[in-house]
């Protein structure tokens, strides 16, 4: 008999970044399905009024996802408010545009610049999936024994970085390395599905539309929220990698 698909009504997710962006559009469409969302952002952020317009059943937790404090008061708030963590979807993230070598300038990357990237996007995803594990840890399985579901997401950068990307590209592929890894390492406790997508950088310029196959043009963040949907609902989605970006090949 196959299993039945799982639905976003009724369960609570943590969203990273989720003042804005593809966090944003994600909360909007997971509330709009009868879920809870906290938008977890900075707390100079837009957290506070977005989940305000989402009305009762969104909540801002102003943290930064690279502070274990403030990730885990994040997750206390969550619990407090609606009762436990089901879903925790990693959309934080930052970028910088610089090269290895700049040659004209006699110019370096500057090394903080590089640590600062992999220090958001990177461990601060780790940072947020290591304590949400615990969390979820804590709720009574469903039918199929699974206890909730961590959603990160990377970038096409994490296989074909452009010039300038360096920082960014290893931030992500650091990202895809881990994500099979991880889901091994939580698939014993029967806790959850560690899926993860890949998706345009949110700064992309907009030329890059042209080089889409189809839809040539691009991605919107009500897709990648879609998206996030359907792998809540598919109980057999684990340790993937899933390319949401129309095809496109990034070129140098």
């Amino acid at each position: 008999m196959a299993a039945a698909c799982r639905s976003v009504k009724g369960l609570v997710a943590v969203i990273t970044g989720g003042a804005s962006g593809l966090g944003l559009a994600t909360a909007k469409r997971l509330v709009a399905q009868g879920a809870s969302a906290v938008l977890l952002d900075l707390p100079n952020s837009d957290g506070e009024a977005q989940a305000k317009n989402l009305g009762k059943s969104c909540t801002f937790a102003p943290a930064d996802v690279t502070s274990e404090k403030d990730v885990q008061a994040a997750l206390t708030l969550a619990k407090d408010k609606f009762g436990r963590v089901d879903v925790a979807v990693n959309c934080a993230g930052i970028a910088v545009a610089t090269k290895t070598y700049n040659s004209k300038k006699n110019l370096p990357h500057a090394l903080q610049d590089f640590q600062r990237v992999l220090n958001v996007n990177l461990i601060g995803t780790f940072n947020v999936i290591r304590l949400v594990a615990g969390e979820m840890s804590q709720n009574e399985p469903d039918a199929g024994g699974q206890r909730g579901v961590i959603i990160n997401t990377a970038s096409v950068a994490a296989f074909e970085g452009q010039v300038g990307q360096a920082a960014y590209s290893a931030s992500k592929g650091g990202i895809v390395g881990m994500t099979l890894p991880i889901a091994r390492d939580l698939a014993p406790i029967g806790l959850f599905g560690t899926p993860l997508l890949t998706t345009l950088p949110e700064k992309v310029r907009t030329f890059l539309a042209s080089q889409v196959p189809f839809p040539s043009r691009l991605g919107d963040p009500d897709e990648y929220a879609h998206l996030i949907q359907s792998i809540i609902e598919n109980p057999f989605l684990n340790g993937e990698v899933i390319r949401l970006d129309g095809a496109i090949r990034m070129q140098p």
